[in-house]
């Protein structure tokens, strides 16, 4: 059997530790590793020439860069875990929020927005849920999420998030439900990780989460993942619930999970992420 060679895409000019275990396992499992930084090629041309023996690749990272060496990679015609679509279509906010409701899952109460902030002030009004969560169809880390108490602070906010962002992206206005953040990172159809995260303020995204632990996956959580992995079709993936009156509800999905909730299973996801990449590039061939 041919030997695989499987590319990793990341930002920065040093590997990383989720890099340099990536390398060392492909490379104990008999895999060829190419690793990619976005900040290190500046011509399409030494990009193509670097992945031409790549049966599949794997981005890491969600930056703007990164997905643009993706795009340029599909360009070529090479297969990358997740496609570049994942970003602009599966992972949008406001199109989750959709899909959760065609697929009658509990989502918080969601309205869009328009670009004009008086209009979107009626709109908040009648909403009627306050606070209320404002944040952009896009973005990570909860970059550009806010809570607003009222209609001034909302069309205050609406203006910071347009001015915080390289662009003026469409902007969501969301229920609040107090509540942890329940993380599920899944592989293909198989849950990796579960976190809880849990902040003394209203954030508890990673970055923000004072205290993460583990927790069980229940039946009932178990059914909608498979519902949602079903129509978000992300290869890896993390999926963030909130829970509202002991009910679980899907907030959102994003792929390039995050791997360092858990520093000693650090080495047991990329185990699994190159597993992962094994299959998907023996099953295109």
């Amino acid at each position: 059997m041919k030997k695989l060679v499987i590319g990793y895409i990341y930002n920065g000019k040093e590997l990383g530790a989720d890099e340099i275990l990536f390398k060392n396992i492909a490379k104990k499992k008999n895999i060829e590793p190419v690793l990619i930084s976005t900040t290190e090629w500046s011509d399409e041309k030494i990009l193509k020439e670097k992945i031409k023996s790549c049966d599949i690749l794997y981005n890491s990272s969600a930056e703007d860069f990164a997905i643009e060496t993706e795009k340029t990679i599909e360009e070529f015609g090479k297969k990358i875990i997740d496609p570049s679509s994942t970003y602009y279509y599966s992972e949008d906010k406001w199109i989750f929020f959709l899909k959760c409701l065609a697929h009658k899952i509990a989502t918080p109460q969601s309205i869009l927005l328009s670009e004009n902030i008086s209009l979107s002030k009626k709109s908040l009004k009648e909403f009627n849920h306050w606070p209320v969560i404002l944040k952009r169809v896009s973005g990570t880390m909860g970059q550009f999420v806010e809570k607003a108490d009222n209609l001034e602070e909302a069309g205050k906010i609406m203006k910071k998030l347009w001015e915080k962002g390289s662009e003026k992206l469409p902007i969501i206005a969301q229920e609040y439900i107090p509540s942890p953040s329940y993380r599920v990172t899944i592989f293909g159809d198989k849950i990796v990780q579960t976190a809880i995260k849990n902040n003394n303020g209203w954030k508890s995204t990673g970055v923000y989460a004072k205290k993460i632990k583990r927790f069980p996956v229940d039946e009932e959580l178990k059914k909608i993942i498979n519902k949602i992995t079903k129509f978000v079709k992300i290869n890896v993936c993390g999926i963030d619930f909130l829970k509202k009156d002991d009910k679980w509800i899907a907030l959102e999905v994003n792929s390039t999970p995050a791997f360092d909730f858990f520093e000693c299973e650090r080495r047991k996801m990329v185990n699994e992420l190159v597993d992962l990449l094994v299959k998907l590039a023996r099953k295109k061939n």
